[in-house]
């Protein structure tokens, strides 16, 4: 034991102890400045903000560009579909003047034919059925028939 005594008050054991205190010291005071400094700078702040401003400043801006661009290319796909309908109506015009085309036209959608000529009209079963079950309807007053179909859609609804 007096060996450890003889230690415990040797100088050199004194000054290495007081290093190893020193050095918690200054390293435990370094880590306090570091802990305490704020991880953003005042010269940061300032640039975050006036980043921040400009995007504000520019949004409203890029927002009527963006818009009007898309607006103007809506625009020029009317243009250019107006001009394809008059270029097909100019075309059409064309043909009308053309009196074979006329004649053609007028024959078959009025069904004139020429002198000498017979004219037949082809009727489509379907209809020739339809316009007999229409006839029953005719030969009663106009009410009674609007009576019916009001009593039809009545029962179509239950």
């Amino acid at each position: 034991m007096p060996v450890k005594n003889r230690d415990r008050f040797s100088t050199a054991t004194r000054l290495r102890l007081l290093g190893e205190q020193t050095a918690a010291r200054v390293y435990r005071s370094q880590t306090r400045r570091q802990a305490r400094r704020p991880r953003l700078t005042g010269r940061a702040a300032l640039l975050a903000m006036v980043v921040c401003s400009l995007i504000v400043a520019l949004a409203y801006p890029m927002r009527q560009y963006v818009s009007q661009r898309a607006e103007i290319a809506d625009l020029e796909r009317e243009k250019r579909q107006a001009s394809e309908r008059v270029e097909r109506l100019r075309d059409l015009k064309a043909r009308w003047q053309d009196d074979a085309y006329a004649e053609q036209q007028i024959r078959r959608r009025l069904h004139y034919v020429m002198p000498g000529e017979t004219g037949y009209v082809m009727i489509d079963p379907d209809t020739a059925r339809q316009s007999r079950a229409d006839r029953g309807t005719a030969d009663r007053p106009w009410y009674a028939n609007l009576w019916d179909g009001v009593d039809r859609s009545d029962a179509s609804a239950r």
